[in-house]
């Protein structure tokens, strides 16, 4: 893969992240669609999973950031330990590397991975998504475009992560 492509896929995984996240919302399947668009894949049960995870779990705001959950469910996929393999604690190791490394960039970046610690970095205050107010205090905001280039941000980060450790698009 010469540079030139490489940089090209990154530039879509952001594109695509930032895209999705204003269209359709939903940061961990925003993550997802993304990061499996820009390497030219695909796979609806990895996409569906993460259906349940936007906004830190089930729009709680109270755990993981959905889009850096979506990314990791992505280097878990390509690069993770398959159930013929489960009862061997050692071949989840590669999985757990590339996902810490996208975490630690991720918190070293947004100080955080918990949702509503980012909310709060991003836009000055938390929105609680299941109160109708707040969700349309959080759409007549900027959180909407905080979050998409975040989306956006992550996606690209962890394709270049995937390149980096070796998976080939076809």
């Amino acid at each position: 893969m010469t540079k030139q492509s490489k940089e090209k896929i990154l530039e879509k995984a952001f594109e695509l992240g930032q895209k999705f996240e204003k269209k359709n919302t939903g940061c961990a399947q925003t993550s997802i669609a993304a990061i499996f668009q820009a390497l030219g894949i695909w796979n609806d049960d990895v996409f569906k999973a993460g259906s349940g995870l936007a906004d830190g779990l089930g729009l709680t705001g109270d755990g993981s950031c959905g889009a850096l959950v979506g990314a990791s469910m992505v280097i878990s996929y390509l690069f993770g330990r398959e159930y013929k393999d489960f009862g061997d604690m050692y071949k989840s190791m590669e999985s757990y590397r590339l996902v810490k490394k996208l975490h630690d960039i991720y918190v070293e970046k947004y100080g955080s991975c918990r949702c509503f610690d980012v909310q709060e970095s991003l836009v000055g205050r938390t929105y609680d998504l299941w109160d109708p107010d707040d969700l349309k205090a959080a759409f007549e905001s900027d959180m909407m475009e905080h979050c998409s280039k975040l989306v956006g941000t992550i996606a690209k980060l962890a394709t270049e992560i995937i390149l980096d450790a070796g998976f080939t698009p076809e």
